[in-house]
């Protein structure tokens, strides 16, 4: 399957991945192959042999094609998206209309409000920081728009699904 993987505002690479047997891969980035064995040992965790090195990899999805990546104390947040949704993107944007909530992809600890309710925000801009396994994860405006609602404040713990915030488009105009 082939891939364009982003660093959010970045540069991108385009990589292609094909399964070899139960735990190998063969990985080409921009041209260079690599072969690595990857098993997951937990939910979020991988564990990587590559050239006869092992490490361990954090994999945490954010959204349909967004991840963070930790690797060797280094945080990625990443945006993969793969070759036919490239395709459909290119052919029909979406557009997204109207109040957007955001809620806790995972269960964490509120340890930071960036934002409060009447504050303009940008598409990308964190909003709010939420602790989970030990990293912290900022979490985004997925709009232009204005804070509507805050549902949560520092120090609350928060569970999968629960709204975060609410993020409402400026006015036409």
């Amino acid at each position: 399957m082939n891939y364009q993987v982003s660093e959010k505002k970045g540069e991108t690479r385009r990589i292609c991945l094909r399964e070899i047997g139960e735990t190998g891969f063969e990985v080409v980035v921009d041209g260079q192959t690599l072969h690595v064995d990857a098993v997951r040992s937990g939910p979020t965790i991988y564990s990587i042999i590559e050239n006869g090195k092992q490490f361990e990899v954090m994999v945490d999805e954010k959204g349909i094609h967004g991840f963070d990546v930790m690797l060797r104390g280094q945080l990625f947040h990443l945006e993969a998206i793969d070759e036919r949704t490239q395709l459909l993107a290119g052919s029909a944007a979406v557009v997204a209309s109207g109040p957007q909530t955001v809620v806790a992809e995972m269960p964490g600890k509120v340890v930071r409000v960036a934002a409060a309710p009447g504050d303009a925000v940008s598409e990308g801009q964190g909003v709010v920081v939420v602790e989970a396994m030990k990293m912290e994860n900022e979490i985004p405006s997925p709009i232009d728009g204005v804070v509507r609602e805050m549902a949560v404040s520092e120090g609350q713990t928060v569970e999968a699904g629960t709204t975060l915030f609410v993020v409402e488009p400026p006015p036409p105009g």
